[in-house]
């Protein structure tokens, strides 16, 4: 059986917790064997480099050192990581070998909550497949991303709130190598409520079983 460590904490509005269980309920639907932590010392337990997946699912806090070692060992050696939102891309602010795994960090939100469009860049793509462009209602994220990230969909920036953004085509969803590790991310989901959109679930749900070893 395949098993998945999901790690929740940091700041509560993006509802980690809650986050947590409702990413462990769609991993059990696939059989796998999910286990639920709230602190960071779970990334420093050797025996994470035997699951096949893990998700954080935490926001602006800290990791120690020892810990993202491990993390990224672990990943480096075959583990999964996958994640969405401020939850897995703006985790641990101050830890440049967190960020150069996960493949980007976000930066900005101009507008806050707002509409725009997310289109799919990859619609060949298994974790996009049958899906089309849609309109989303959410924090449309600003974000500094690695090139070498394979983008499966993008938006793009009106420069209402932010002129200077004005054109700027941004990646959402992602996927990457980290040595043998697989790597997914989407940017959507700033609250639990989004899981009730059938784009954003189905794409997470697709990413977590493609990063899954």
């Amino acid at each position: 059986m395949r098993e998945a460590l999901i790690v929740w904490g940091g700041w509560s509005g993006h509802e980690p917790e809650a986050g947590a269980h409702i990413v462990a309920g769609m991993l059990r639907k696939h059989g796998f064997e999910t286990y639920i932590e709230n602190t960071t010392e779970a990334f420093a337990d050797p025996a994470i480099a035997d699951m096949s997946l893990i998700v954080p699912i935490i926001t602006m806090s800290k990791i120690e050192k020892e810990e993202v070692e491990n993390l990224t060992a672990a990943v480096r050696g075959g583990v999964g990581l996958a994640g969405y939102h401020g939850c897995m891309c703006d985790t641990f602010r101050e830890s440049v070998e967190y960020q150069f795994m996960c493949g980007g960090q976000w930066v900005a939100h101009p507008g806050n909550i707002i509409d725009y469009r997310v289109d799919i860049t990859r619609p060949d793509d298994p974790i996009m497949k049958g899906l089309s462009g849609f309109n989303y209602r959410s924090e449309q994220y600003y974000m500094h991303v690695d090139p070498s990230n394979e983008v499966l969909a993008t938006t793009t920036f009106s420069g209402e709130h932010a002129p200077w953004t004005k054109g700027v085509v941004m990646p959402v969803v992602w996927k990457r190598r980290h040595d043998a590790g697989r790597v997914f991310y989407s940017s959507l989901g700033h609250v639990v409520a989004e899981f009730e959109v059938p784009e954003m679930r189905t794409i997470l749900e697709r990413g977590l079983l493609w990063a899954a070893r």
